[in-house]
């Protein structure tokens, strides 16, 4: 992996699944008394198989140990106030990576990341002989961070495409994102901008920038919102734009707890933020096909298991439901699918398994689209993230899971990590995401009226003729229309469908390549980052 082929790493080794730091033991007072329901249920429970190369011990749910089923069940948001990671609870395994990565007390993100800051100052690419030359520039700057100590987990720091190419990548994303405003919104409507996982301001500050001296009329209408779940991330970011700009709102909060509804035209920006969006793990019955969720349990003793139970999470079963009516199939061979009887010989080979393999399933994506939907109806997304990643531990869609110790990348092989050390990110399948994105997009929603625009013409609302426009979408580029947003000749027009690029087409769509040219004919602006993409 070269040194900008994807993001700088993390991570202390849990041999055997054990935790290096113990954690503490879960007790009544840590969680309240509504939220245990299960009770000891040790009389009723089968034996567990001897058979373990040919059955998955806890495969189905009444397997659990009994150890296993009196465990506390606890979720992400349940885990907030505890300051340090409890034993004796199990969760789904997206509660148990939002917890490792974003709990405010011990997560990764609030307690062990550091950004890439080139300090204010850009790479002079014009003067640069090669890349050779600029990734040694970049190794220097990061040796000014300072080796790492020889206890605990290292520096954990990592670079950004935002700081690497500042600002000549951030002028390339407000060149996309202003093309669009003035072509539809300018001056008739604000300029309105919301970043997630904004990280140190870079990015906002390049945007802003760029408005101020090469539109400025268009920054006088500019109203920028960052939205940002990290304490000690908007502190920062509200102490580097309040110098420029007086134009920026920072909220610290989740985007999964946002409630506010967004009425006006505006543009949503995450830029390497999904690939920390927390995944469930699913796994499918090879004997009836029925999907299974994965639930991780720690023990009295901090060690960590995963188990296999049916879905009754509703996110998950949302997030299936969709993938089916998108004709999205799971990793299971299509024999296997179509044939009971081939599923039935198969899973009585010596062997043989009676579970699929893992499956890391972006059930918080989902979550983020919905929130898009309802609280931003009239939104436009531009997002990028990694589109395939090296080192991925096992399993479909897995992440890859890593430390720096001792100033070394430390790759580790399973999920089952101590939370907070490790980083935990995931590749995105953009086909797919654009596809969910348009669906989930489509589905009616009563509450989506946008309101009147100054170029509407006419306030009859779509739904006394929405069967006409049935066939005109299924046919073209372009979703549904607004109600109460007419084009120029007075009909409803529906935006057109986002599109997936590569991060090359990008770049050479939108940047100014002569900034970043080095002196032999290379740019790293086009050059590097070839396992990321853009959906916009």
């Amino acid at each position: 992996m070269t040194l900008l082929g994807a993001r700088t790493s993390r991570c202390l080794l849990n041999a055997h699944h054990r935790s290096i730091f113990r954690p503490r033991t879960v007790t009544l007072r840590h969680i309240s008394a509504s939220r245990i329901n299960l009770k000891n249920r040790t009389e009723d429970l089968p034996p567990e198989p001897k058979d373990k190369w040919n059955f998955n011990r806890t495969s189905i749910g009444a397997e659990l140990t009994s150890a296993q089923v009196a465990f506390i069940p606890v979720d992400s948001n349940m885990l907030e106030r505890e300051t340090t990671p409890l034993t004796g609870v199990k969760m789904l395994a997206r509660d148990f990576i939002e917890d490792s990565l974003y709990n405010p007390n011990y997560g990764y993100f609030p307690k062990q990341v550091n950004i890439f800051d080139t300090q204010g100052s850009s790479f002079d690419f014009c003067h640069l002989r090669d890349s050779t030359e600029f990734q040694e520039e970049v190794a220097k700057r990061y040796a000014a961070y300072g080796a790492d100590k020889h206890h605990g987990p290292g520096k954990q720091l990592w670079h950004t495409p935002t700081e690497l190419f500042k600002p000549y990548y951030g002028q390339a994303l407000a060149q996309c994102l202003v093309s669009e405003y003035l072509l539809k919104y300018f001056p008739y409507e604000d300029f309105v901008i919301y970043e997630i996982g904004a990280g140190n301001g870079s990015l906002a500050e390049s945007i802003l920038d760029y408005l101020k001296e090469v539109h400025p009329d268009v920054y006088e209408q500019t109203r920028y919102n960052i939205i940002e779940i990290s304490g000690n991330l908007a502190k920062l970011q509200k102490k580097r734009l309040a110098r420029h700009h007086g134009n920026v709102k920072i909220v610290h909060q989740s985007i999964f707890h946002w409630k506010t509804r967004e009425p006006a035209p505006c543009f949503f920006l995450a830029m390497e933020v999904i690939d920390n969006f927390a995944h469930d793990v699913i796994r499918y019955d090879l004997g009836t096909l029925k999907p299974l969720q994965g639930v991780v349990t720690i023990d009295d003793h901090g060690d960590f298991d995963m188990i296999w139970t049916p879905v009754t999470d509703p996110l998950i079963a949302s997030f299936l439901k969709v993938r089916d009516k998108l004709g999205h199939t799971p990793p299971i061979h299509t024999l296997l699918q179509r044939s009971d009887a081939l599923r039935k010989i198969y899973t009585s080979l010596p062997f043989a398994p009676n579970l699929s393999v893992k499956e890391y399933v972006p059930t918080r994506l989902l979550s983020l689209l919905k929130s898009l939907r309802t609280h931003f109806p009239r939104h436009r997304l531009l997002l990028s993230d990694f589109s395939s990643l090296p080192d991925t531990i096992p399993g479909v869609n897995a992440p890859v899971v890593q430390t720096r110790f001792r100033n070394m990348t430390v790759p580790c092989s399973t999920l089952l990590v101590r939370q907070g050390y490790f980083d935990i990110f995931f590749p995105t399948n953009f086909e797919r995401l654009r596809d969910m994105y348009e669906y989930v997009l489509s589905q009616p929603h009563s509450k989506l009226v946008a309101p009147m625009s100054p170029l509407t013409t006419s306030s009859s609302p779509l739904s006394l003729g929405a069967g006409f426009f049935d066939s005109y979408q299924s046919k073209s580029g372009r979703r549904y229309p607004v109600d109460g947003v007419s084009s120029a000749s007075g009909l409803p027009v529906g935006e057109r469908k986002s599109s997936v690029f590569t991060h090359e087409e990008f770049m050479e769509t939108y940047a100014d390549l002569s900034k970043t040219t080095l002196r032999n004919g290379e740019n790293p602006l086009l050059d590097f980052y070839k396992n990321v993409k853009f959906l916009f």
